[in-house]
């Protein structure tokens, strides 16, 4: 596998704006409100790499729950269950009563262990919380935040060949601010209720190592997952 190959989503109308796929072993953070569409988008990324690509994907969560995302999944017709008894898949939720200071190492030995190539974190808000200081105080600031996060990403840049996708709620600012400046890559998602057939518009902030399409473009969640229009 070349280090400097490109990783396709294979969702309809993205690839061709960041030239063909994300430049491999990136960290990308996919913001927005809730309902924009960043779980799906993130599902679809690691279903299409294991159906397509052949590609070992991991889905960490600490916002909800196995069966949801995998009930999620069905109403598109991806069987999650199915990749996941091949090994090509595999959804782990990771409860706040679980969470430890050994959290974040057992995820990456995970990743390791299983040769995983493509993971999505869900949600880089929740990742926050995991510093020693506010797993002690149960409150977190910019400089704590930031020093963790550019440990935990240096770490996850060590692993050859990982392409990560980090979720943010865009209304969480001290970490998706802080995710922002540090991630390879920023896609926003935004919902707006205009009217007419599509009411989500996705853009690319910022996407390192590549060129990217910089305009905002209409996104549709249809009944076999998304897809990217240009704007007409």
């Amino acid at each position: 596998m070349k280090t400097d190959a490109r990783v396709k989503t294979h969702i309809k109308g993205f690839d061709e704006l960041i030239l063909g796929g994300f430049p491999r072993n990136s960290n990308i953070l996919i913001s927005g409100s809730a309902g924009t569409g960043k779980t799906i988008f993130s599902m679809q990324y690691l279903y299409n790499g294991a159906t397509i690509d052949n590609e070992r994907g991991i889905y960490f969560t600490f916002e909800e729950k196995k069966e949801s995302l995998i009930e999620q999944a069905n109403q598109f017709g991806w069987e999650i269950e199915k990749l996941e008894k091949k090994e090509k898949l595999k959804i782990i939720s990771i409860g706040t009563d679980d969470i430890s200071k050994n959290t974040v190492n057992d995820m990456i030995e995970i990743i390791k262990n299983t040769k995983t190539t493509r993971v999505v974190i869900d949600s880089i808000t929740t990742l926050s919380f995991l510093t020693p200081e506010s797993m002690q105080s149960g409150q977190i600031n910019n400089h704590t935040i930031k020093r963790f996060l550019y440990s935990f990403l240096t770490k996850f840049k060590e692993i050859p060949n990982l392409t990560i996708i980090f979720i943010s709620q865009k209304d969480e600012k001290v970490s998706d601010e802080i995710a922002m400046y540090l991630c390879d890559g920023v896609i926003n998602i935004e919902y707006e209720s205009l009217g007419g057939d599509f009411s989500r518009q996705l853009t690319i902030k910022k996407m390192r190592k590549t060129k990217n399409d910089e305009d905002l473009h209409p996104m549709e969640i249809s009944n076999k997952g998304i897809i990217i229009h240009n704007l007409e």
